[in-house]
């Protein structure tokens, strides 16, 4: 069936709950069993079913089903926020003495956990040029354990040859993890494309209402969900059976509010393209963007999240600009209904960062296009008239 036809019936079972649509939110710490053998026996379900809460209840159940369903892969663990599958998803797979190949432009916080955290507790962890492709076989080591990827990167947008760098880790052992949040299952297979996990931020597309923090992971087969169910248990990581019902209720609108938000911020796009302040816009959607045609060969769609390049580099201009927007709101996520819009500053190390001009990172909404781009063009008036440049010029 189609992925619509399955965002809708995924992860529920009306005539097991009184006819009720939707899960009902199951709040509980303890599990109870009716004889001493069970209880004794107990965890024998944990990789399948309920012998504490701290693996779940039916709700968050239902929403890993749900996900399951979507991204094709054979089981998903639900976390407490995107931040927390990433972490314990690296925890996971890379122990004392082992390599990570991590992608250059990766989320800031996922960076952060990798140099930081990861490299005391002993895991050594290489920063890798995003646009490596299959040539990442030559910095695979034998005690690489991970390639991590996350395509397009998530403020510089480089898209990945992510085929290439599975067949590169499978040659050799390393398990494949996909930061799949921008495009989610819905535009990018991951499976399809060989990749071992699949890690997505339900907080941004999947809830879709600015409302909650929530991780999914997914992975490849049953060996690699037992590693990471058995870690997650044990690191105590439990989200609340509330957020899961939420979660459900607005992957069920996945569909249909990825593929408006994606025509408007490409309708955006363009638009900022003709400007005279713009240097570059970073959409793999766009036909001038150097990943395009591996966008096209690999994706299904695009999402509503995209970066600008201003031509100038004067700090105060621009805050006087997205300061005063009144529908872009200045905020650090994305995905949600809300428009959004941050100063974007990478760090780099594989591969520098070199773009001159002041870096934007834009999130549309499901505000009418009309309506954003004059929110926008009334920015730029005051980027001009901070900057002391005259209509149509932006002084550097």
């Amino acid at each position: 069936m189609h992925l619509d036809t399955r965002l809708a019936h995924a992860g529920r079972d009306p005539d097991r709950q009184f006819g009720v649509i939707n899960p009902p939110v199951y709040r509980a710490s303890t599990i109870v069993f009716p004889t001493m053998a069970e209880f004794e026996n107990r965890l024998a379900r944990k990789y399948t079913g309920l012998p504490y809460a701290i693996y779940g209840t039916p709700t968050t159940l239902a929403l890993a089903e749900a996900v399951t369903e979507l991204s094709g892969g054979f089981r998903s663990l639900v976390l407490s926020s995107g931040l927390a599958a990433v972490t314990q998803t690296l925890t996971d797979f890379v122990g004392a003495g082992d390599h990570v190949l991590v992608a250059d432009s990766v989320y800031g916080p996922t960076r952060q956990f990798c140099a930081g955290v990861l490299a005391r507790f002993g895991r050594e962890v290489t920063f890798y040029d995003p646009l490596i492709g299959g040539a990442i076989a030559d910095l695979i080591r034998p005690s690489t354990r991970v390639v991590y990827a996350e395509s397009p990167g998530s403020q510089t947008f480089e898209v990945q040859d992510v085929p290439a760098l599975a067949r590169a880790a499978r040659a050799r052992g390393a398990v494949t993890i996909l930061d799949n949040t921008w495009a989610t299952a819905l535009n990018f297979r991951a499976f399809e494309h060989g990749v071992d996990v699949e890690i997505q931020s339900g907080t941004k597309y999947l809830a879709g209402h600015s409302a909650l923090l929530v991780g999914l992971v997914t992975t490849r087969d049953e060996a690699l969900f037992r590693t990471l169910r058995d870690g997650v248990a044990l690191f105590g990581d439990c989200p609340a059976p509330d957020v899961a019902y939420e979660t459900l209720r607005g992957l069920r609108t996945l569909g249909v509010r990825l593929r408006h938000q994606a025509q408007s911020a490409l309708d955006v796009a363009r638009w900022l393209q003709g400007r005279p302040e713009v240097a570059r816009v970073l959409s793999p959607a766009l036909p001038d963007h150097p990943g395009h045609a591996l966008w096209r060969r690999d994706f299904q769609g695009a999402s509503s999240l995209f970066g600008v390049v201003l031509k100038t580099i004067d700090e105060r201009a621009v805050a006087a600009m997205i300061e005063g927007l009144r529908l872009f709101r200045i905020g650090a996520s994305f995905g949600g209904f809300e428009s959004l819009v941050v100063p974007a500053r990478p760090e780099r190390t594989a591969r520098p960062w070199r773009e001159p001009g002041f870096l934007l990172r834009v999130h549309v909404g499901l505000e009418a296009v009309g309506d954003l781009i004059a929110d926008l063009e009334a920015g730029f008036a005051r980027l001009r008239a901070a900057s002391g440049a005259p209509a149509g010029r932006v002084r550097p």
